[in-house]
């Protein structure tokens, strides 16, 4: 029998999210500034995404999308990953937070840590990321850099569900940025993080809403060809 299980070891057979569901509850972790914090607070104010913020973790105190949170009237919390015993540890205790205050869909919004198998056990298929690249080329830090380096004549963002492997869960959609020949670094990321905010909401709705499922690593909706 065919192995659905992807090197994380995480299930992709086809799972069925057929119905909205009532809880829209998001947990939203980030270790800076928190600009696509922010695109998702935006969202939720003027109705193009039906969710509340329930709360925002962050690894370190002085990051800057704590202070977002506060000031949007959502629950700002720090917990530092040093001193525990383990990664797990840290994980399990993230984990018993978001729990705590009901939150169906974790959002990473520039949250610098791998998160392990405890996290993605607590949260299944509950768990997005944004990345500044068309994965999976370019994972990692300094994506930007890298396609530059490359030579690359497009990037861009993708939003995908959240394994262990890094940068390497199912890709719920992506959006092209073109590479100009002028392009520096800082130029790129701007224009990047332009199309981030636009699409991290969206990939939120997507999930949240339902409809969808996962056919081996394709996230796949109503009217693709794939599930006629």
């Amino acid at each position: 029998m065919p192995d659905d299980r992807n090197d994380a070891g995480l299930d992709f057979a086809v799972v069925a999210k057929s119905n909205p569901a009532s809880n829209r509850r998001l947990g939203v972790m980030v270790s800076g500034r928190g600009s696509n914090l922010q695109a998702l607070i935006d969202a939720v104010a003027d109705g193009r995404l039906d969710a509340s913020i329930a709360v925002v973790i962050s690894n370190r105190a002085e990051a800057e999308g704590l202070e977002r949170a506060r000031r949007a009237g959502i629950e700002a919390l720090y917990i530092n990953h040093r001193g525990w015993p383990s990664r797990d540890h840290y994980d399990r205790a993230l984990a018993e937070e978001l729990r705590k205050r009901g939150v169906r869909l974790v959002c990473l919004a520039g949250f610098m840590r791998l998160l392990g198998p405890t996290m993605i056990d607590a949260f299944p298929q509950g768990i997005v990321n944004i990345h500044p690249a068309l994965l999976p080329s370019f994972p990692g830090l300094d994506a930007q850099r890298q396609a530059l380096d490359y030579g690359v004549k497009v990037t861009g963002v993708t939003v995908h569900l959240v394994t262990t492997a890094l940068d390497a869960g199912p890709i719920i959609l992506q959006r092209s940025v073109p590479v100009l020949e002028t392009d520096t670094v800082e130029t790129l990321s701007a224009r990047i993080l332009v199309e981030e905010h636009r699409a991290y909401p969206e990939a939120v709705k997507l999930l949240l809403d339902g409809q969808w499922t996962l056919a081996g690593r394709r996230f796949l909706r109503p009217g693709s060809p794939a599930e006629g």
